[in-house]
């Protein structure tokens, strides 16, 4: 299979499809809507992008992309440690702006402050890919936040290592696709959920209480809910929901039958495993 991945090589998202899909053909792409488009067009079977970091939270785009996207499934969720290294090019034992992506600047805010306070920072599209640029353009003198497996890649000096500003931290991966599939994996099993978006019919007092009422009489837990705007006019939003618990093909359909009944949009976004991966 051909699995798309938001990349270039060596970032963490490369790592952890690395180990979901070891034998198959995996495609980096500059963007997570290039990973969406590559599953929506046929060019890629699966993608992996990220989701969730414990940290930083929830990567905005990737619930963005899941609504936006309609027809595209969740087939397993996967939790990966993250640790960050400071790098810059061998030449090089100093720097004048640090490049990385927005989330692991945010992942070492900290650190960066107390060390390299007064330093720019500059967002780049990936980790990995910020490692890449440096390792072309030596003569800018600049640093990057990526993984160890980027600074071997890319050759890249390390300077200050595991960087991060909480030793817990993980980072949750989703496996997407066309297909409604329960994706099942030789890793440690976490959990297991079905996630959904809800969209409500109208901006009325006591439309999330009638949405969660449906989950709450029928006792099934919910692990997460998540509203993200859905750019039109303030006040507008849909929300992302995990249900913690296994599907129960009778209850469960139930559940989402009742939701359509006051009036709410839903997306069913699948029923999966969460797994641990190693780092």
């Amino acid at each position: 299979m051909r699995i798309a991945f938001l990349g270039p090589e060596a970032s963490f998202t490369s790592l952890a499809a690395g180990q979901v899909f070891p034998t198959d053909e995996l495609i980096p792409k500059y963007s997570i809507r290039d990973c969406f488009l590559a599953v929506k067009n046929g060019e890629c079977e699966k993608a992996v992008v990220p989701l969730e970091n414990s940290i930083e939270g929830t990567v905005s785009m990737t619930l963005d992309y899941l609504y936006d996207f309609k027809g595209i499934f969740i087939e397993t969720e996967i939790v990966m440690p993250i640790s960050h290294q400071l790098m810059v090019h061998p030449q090089h034992n100093d720097f004048a702006k640090i490049l990385s992506h927005p989330q692991a600047l945010a992942q070492c805010f900290h650190f960066l402050e107390e060390n390299y306070r007064g330093i720019p920072r500059q967002d780049y599209h990936s980790t990995s890919a910020s490692a890449k640029y440096i390792s072309e353009h030596p003569e800018e003198k600049t640093a990057a936040i990526a993984n160890h497996y980027a600074a071997k890649l890319y050759g890249l000096k390390i300077l200050n290592k595991n960087i991060q500003d909480f030793e817990q931290n993980h980072t949750k991966f989703i496996a997407i696709s066309l297909a409604n599939n329960q994706l099942k994996l030789d890793f440690e099993k976490k959990s297991e959920k079905t996630s959904l978006l809800i969209t409500l019919p109208e901006d009325h007092a006591g439309g999330l209480h009638q949405v969660l009422s449906v989950f709450a009489w029928r006792k099934m837990n919910l692990s997460k809910i998540e509203s993200r705007t859905l750019k039109k006019n303030l006040g507008n939003y849909f929300f992302f929901i995990n249900v913690a618990s296994e599907w129960d093909p009778i209850h469960s359909v139930n559940a989402l039958e009742e939701l359509k009944s006051i009036g709410a949009e839903v997306d069913f976004l699948g029923h999966y495993d969460e797994y641990l991966l190693n780092g």
